[in-house]
């Protein structure tokens, strides 16, 4: 008798805290594009998350919306992939709180994340955002997902929900499966157009630092145009050495499948005004195509509430079971 083998699946998520920025697309919505044939796959827009940080109410489900129709016009097809928000499957918040209680505080405080964001924001330090990565493990654990794409930054709370799970099977049988964080190589970081030794966020003061998914065109290009650079004119890929054209290679190298040594070549005599025309124009006709399929969606809200509704039916189904489990294991007493 033929058998299908059972596809691994795969959880990731975005905070709707802002337009999300080229260093979001290419690090992660991009990728997740290519997988979606071969995984089972589930994209969740993590609106509790982005509470860790204050936000204009109205400004936060704006955001949500977008970044729904975002998800859509990148190419993140709704019927191949389960696409929700996190605070429509209240099994996410559920799972957390027992989690938390199978969490040392000695290993959230090692948390590298927490140290920034703290510093960034010190008059708000709350308690939800040194639990967050058990908020996280909570999300990916729950669908029992095989990988997590995750950016280079995030690798360090992929290994707390490992540890996590691990500890609750050691205590309780095998109910999580151990995910593994899946780095793609090409655009897994990419950096700020002002500070390339720093990533690419839509956080920074510096509004020339990243590029919005919904920016002006010539914005775009002329963002990269301003971006920080060398004095040396050679594009060459040298991370250490020459962090602005490197960053700016791989932004075109996202773009174009082209390997850096193919890059190299293309601009082997030519200077970094040539270059730098070439990476915006080459950004902005990508971005451009996407905000065409964008604006038509954002408009039909009938449509996204629909996504949004189907989205969670199905992700509630999958949560539910792992909950259901967890819940019996510890001794909860179960609702009939």
């Amino acid at each position: 008798m033929e058998t299908t083998e059972q596809k691994k699946r795969i959880f990731s998520g975005i905070q709707p805290s802002g337009i999300i920025t080229l260093g979001n697309y290419l690090g992660a919505v991009k990728n997740w594009v290519n997988l979606q044939d071969e995984y089972d796959c589930l994209y969740c827009i993590v609106d509790m998350h982005a509470l860790t940080v204050r936000q204009d109410p109205a400004k936060l489900r704006q955001n949500t919306m977008s970044l729904a129709a975002l998800y859509i016009a990148c190419g993140l097809d709704p019927v191949k992939n389960i696409i929700y928000i996190q605070s429509h499957v209240p099994a996410h918040a559920e799972l957390s709180w027992i989690l938390n209680t199978f969490t040392y505080m000695g290993e959230l405080n090692r948390m590298t994340q927490f140290k920034e964001k703290a510093l960034k924001h010190a008059d708000n330090i709350n308690a939800g955002l040194f639990t967050y990565p058990v908020l996280m493990a909570a999300d990916i654990l729950l669908y029992q997902a095989d990988l997590v794409p995750v950016g280079e930054d995030q690798r360090q709370h992929i290994e707390i929900t490992r540890d996590i799970a691990v500890r609750f099977n050691n205590i309780y049988g095998d109910v999580f499966k151990i995910p593994t964080g899946f780095i793609p190589r090409a655009g897994a970081r990419i950096m700020s157009l002002q500070e390339p030794d720093k990533k690419m966020s839509k956080s920074s003061e510096d509004a020339n630092s990243y590029i919005s998914m919904l920016d002006d065109p010539k914005v775009i290009v002329n963002k990269v145009k301003r971006a920080v650079t060398d004095s040396d004119c050679v594009v060459k890929y040298d991370p250490e050495n020459k962090p602005g054209i490197s960053n700016l290679m791989n932004i075109y190298s996202c773009f174009t499948d082209k390997t850096y040594e193919e890059i190299e070549k293309e601009f082997e005599g030519k200077g970094y005004g040539d270059f730098k025309l070439a990476v915006g124009e080459c950004a902005a006709d990508n971005i451009s195509a996407i905000q065409t399929e964008y604006n038509k969606i954002i408009k039909d809200k009938a449509y996204l509430e629909e996504l949004f509704r189907s989205g969670a039916e199905r992700a509630d189904r999958i949560a539910r079971k792992t909950l259901s489990k967890v819940q019996k294991k510890v001794g909860f007493v179960m609702k009939q």
